[in-house]
């Protein structure tokens, strides 16, 4: 009597590769992702910036922005800040970075009085390194 034999196959191999075509597309994505929003997180807020002929961007490895608007509100960055809390923010700044920037931008309609005032109450929080930020002027056609 012939009994058939049962063929016994090799267990499939482990695969030792690694598909990089997901990868690659995943990368791809983030990638324009960044270059679409990297635009966008600029500054937002609307200034109207006095022009200068020395306005010039400072390559100052760590810096604050510091904003004064028209109606004479502040903020630090993007963030809006009451006076009372900016004089103690500033001082906590101060005193984590001692040779921190900070870049001041005005409207060109705030008055000299509220300017003078603001950098007093940076140089009284121990910050002496402030830079103005303003526009270039138009280039001459």
């Amino acid at each position: 009597m012939a009994f058939g034999r049962l063929e016994r196959r090799e267990a499939p191999k482990p695969m030792g590769e690694i598909n990089m075509t997901p990868l690659i597309d995943v990368m791809l994505v983030l990638l324009v992702i960044f270059m679409i929003t990297a635009p966008l997180m600029s500054s937002s807020l609307r200034l109207d910036l006095p022009r200068s002929e020395a306005a010039t961007p400072s390559e100052a490895p760590a810096f604050i922005g510091v904003t004064m608007l028209a109606d004479g509100s502040l903020y630090v960055d993007d963030d809006r800040v009451e006076i009372g809390l900016f004089q103690s923010r500033m001082k906590i700044l101060a005193t984590a970075q001692p040779g921190l920037e900070v870049q001041l931008r005005a409207d060109k309609s705030v008055s000299y009085g509220q300017v003078a005032q603001l950098i007093g109450w940076i140089q009284a929080a121990g910050l002496s390194r402030i830079a103005f930020v303003a526009e270039a002027p138009a280039a001459p056609r």
